[in-house]
């Protein structure tokens, strides 16, 4: 599974463009990039990866990302055509700081943004009013798609039902020249998630000593290293929980401990339920 940054180019004159975009099954790439999402899922279903969550998603999944977040919506079953779709909405991510969003009838919409940081999932009936209006501004231009974007906006406010999926990205401005090198120790992790992963081995990857690695990472992520494996792993624990019938021993192997204690201990430290219990919650 690839990194990589994108570019996402907004037409001259728009602040932000609506998209409906097939998903090809064999595309599987990580990306992020400087703007906001507003992701709906139309068509096809797999495996979402959102910072370190893991976790499926069906049709009707409708995601909102801050920016930088790493994140990729992996088809594993497509729709009928033999591609999943998405509407896709992006927009600048210094939207909040413009003259119009800065009125008193907008700071909802700019705390609502500002959580996104974490990458927030809503849930609900009433999403599906939001998907209305996310197919019609594939269509609209101007004023009226921007109106419509209001709309969506004062629509996912009243979404009670959302879940956090991420860890904040809190990643500085100075990050796009450090971008090359977190990639290469992102994807170091995920593609040895079930085997050990060593500290020396992420930081020769970036010629540092380990020392300078950790505070190296810290200061360019706002997490530990250590903390960081430790949410991918378990991100993935939680996946087969939901997802599979594997023993949970068998999860705790595949996720990379081999120390069964210590799998329940830090599963339950950051899903707040010990493994047994998020997959009872889940299939409830």
């Amino acid at each position: 599974m690839k990194f990589v940054y994108e570019k996402i180019d907004v037409s001259h004159g728009h602040s932000f463009i609506t998209r409906s975009l097939k998903m090809d099954p064999d595309s599987d790439k990580i990306h992020f990039h400087k703007n906001f999402e507003l992701n709906y899922i139309s068509s096809g279903s797999g495996r979402r990866i959102v910072g370190s969550h893991i976790s499926s998603y069906t049709p009707g999944d409708l995601v909102l990302l801050g920016p930088n977040i790493s994140h990729c919506w992996e088809v594993m079953e497509p729709g009928d055509d033999g591609h999943g779709e998405c509407i896709v909405t992006h927009f600048y991510e210094n939207i909040f700081a413009s003259d119009f969003f800065n009125i008193p009838e907008l700071n909802e919409v700019v705390m609502l943004l500002k959580e996104a940081d974490s990458g927030i999932r809503f849930l609900g009936t009433k999403t599906r009013k939001v998907a209305e209006s996310l197919k019609k501004m594939v269509h609209m231009k101007g004023l009226e798609r921007y109106i419509e974007l209001l709309k969506v906006f004062n629509m996912l406010l009243r979404i009670e039902e959302r879940e956090f999926l991420a860890l904040p990205s809190s990643l500085p401005d100075s990050y796009d020249k450090d971008r090359e090198q977190i990639d290469k120790i992102y994807e170091y992790v995920f593609q040895n998630i079930q085997n050990e992963i060593k500290l020396s081995d992420a930081a020769e990857l970036v010629y540092m000593e380990p020392s300078s690695f950790c505070r190296y990472f810290k200061k360019k992520t706002s997490r530990t290293f250590i903390d960081y494996v430790k949410n991918v792993r378990i991100g993935m624990a939680a996946r087969l929980l939901a997802e599979t019938d594997k023993q949970i021993t068998q999860i705790c192997y595949d996720c990379g401990y081999n120390n069964l204690a210590n799998f329940n201990h830090y599963f339950k430290q950051i899903m707040k339920k010990t493994p047994s219990e998020y997959r009872k919650a889940f299939r409830e």
